[in-house]
């Protein structure tokens, strides 16, 4: 976790997501994981077990619980349809889309905060 908010406090993107509850966490850590335990022992149950995923990485930690709970319910295998794509947008020919320079665009802020991906 705080290796999170290392990461968090060091990207101009990303500070807002970092708050005094979280800072002050850090210093509860003990305390939290504490009371965590202690709920553990005492709800952690055959009929009702609790699983703990490891989730330093979120998208890993997403697909294993998703193959988890999967594992858990009986279900059957769907045939996927096969899709074909087109090669290029279908067009009607009489459709032109108006110039750019009609719209109004929102900024892109990211880019002064983290250069041009392009």
């Amino acid at each position: 976790q705080l290796r999170r908010f290392r990461s968090r406090h060091k990207d101009p993107v990303r500070q807002w997501k970092l708050s005094p509850m979280d800072l002050e966490s850090v210093y509860r850590w003990e305390d939290y994981s504490r009371a965590k335990d202690q709920m553990m022992v005492h709800t952690d149950t055959p009929l009702s077990p609790w699983y703990i995923v490891e989730s330093d990485i979120k998208k890993h930690a997403r697909l294993n619980m998703m193959a988890h709970l999967l594992s858990t319910i009986d279900y059957y295998d769907v045939d996927t349809p096969k899709v074909k794509l087109p090669k290029k947008p279908v067009l009607s020919g009489d459709y032109q889309r108006p110039p750019r320079e009609l719209s109004t665009y929102v900024d892109d802020h990211v880019a002064t905060l983290i250069g041009d991906a392009e």
